[in-house]
């Protein structure tokens, strides 16, 4: 197992892709941290209807974007970890070298987690770094001193690798690559935040909202602008990390009964 790990470890950041993809995270979540910065701190008519946050619920809903709106990358990367090897051909000496197929799926899982966090940590300092100093300058503070910041920050980390894991697993239901960059996307970035909204705008179905995979890692993290909205409650951390862990082992199950239980060639 120890062998196969590092072998898909080294295959993952052989290439330059895992790399550029985060600086483009980097960028974009310093551009959204900055954004938020600016939008927690403007002042908004009572009119508006829209409900004012005090600094701490500011500053940790702005820094749980990393993962309501970074969440995008590691999903990617983790998918490539496997469609890259259909795509390229090379999953047949992969499976040669090592023919258990449980034993490589499980390395692929594993190996992405460092590459997870790697990624968890750069968003985090992203985000915190484009936002905290409109936070301190022009708001009530960026509360990088307060131990339930630090707690939504670490946990912001660990979700990050969470989802590269999940990524991966879905990749193993999905093998085209082209396929699974697109769903990825169109999920992420339409389908789940269309569904929060919807779904939590309605008192019978807004429970539902609480199961999809961005709010479980909202519940997590312990912290959502969605929530913030008024669109639904969060699960309970426990709670939230069994949905997020149902969904890596859930995926990773049905990719190996189907896309790696067919011959290869």
């Amino acid at each position: 197992m120890s062998a196969a790990l590092l072998a898909e470890y080294r295959k993952l950041v052989s290439t330059s892709t895992w790399w550029w993809l985060l600086l483009v995270m980097a960028a974009y979540l310093g551009f959204i941290g900055l954004v938020m910065g600016f939008s927690m701190t403007v002042e908004v008519p009572a009119e508006a209807g829209v409900p004012a946050m005090d600094g701490a619920a500011a500053a940790t809903t702005t820094y749980s974007l990393v993962s309501a709106i970074g969440y995008v990358f590691p999903l990617v990367v983790g998918s490539l970890a496997i469609t890259g090897e259909f795509r390229h051909r090379t999953i047949t000496q992969s499976l040669l070298v090592e023919p258990r197929r449980s034993v490589l799926l499980a390395a692929k899982l594993l190996a992405t987690v460092p590459l997870g966090l790697l990624y968890g940590v750069v968003g985090v300092a992203a985000i915190v770094a484009g936002s905290a100093p409109l936070l301190a300058w022009r708001g009530e503070g960026a509360y990088l001193a307060a131990g339930d910041t630090w707690e939504v920050l670490l946990l912001g980390v660990l979700v990050m690798a969470l989802w590269a894991v999940i990524g991966v697993a879905f990749g193993s239901v999905v093998p085209n690559q082209v396929a699974a960059v697109v769903v990825i996307l169109a999920f992420t970035q339409f389908v789940e935040p269309i569904a929060r909204i919807g779904l939590g705008s309605v008192d019978a179905l807004a429970g539902v909202a609480q199961f999809l995979p961005g709010a479980a890692a909202d519940g997590l993290m312990g912290a959502s602008f969605f929530n913030e909205l008024g669109t639904g409650d969060l699960l309970p951390r426990w709670a939230a990390l069994l949905v997020l862990l149902g969904y890596a082992v859930g995926l990773a199950a049905l990719g190996r009964v189907t896309t790696l239980r067919r011959d290869v060639g």
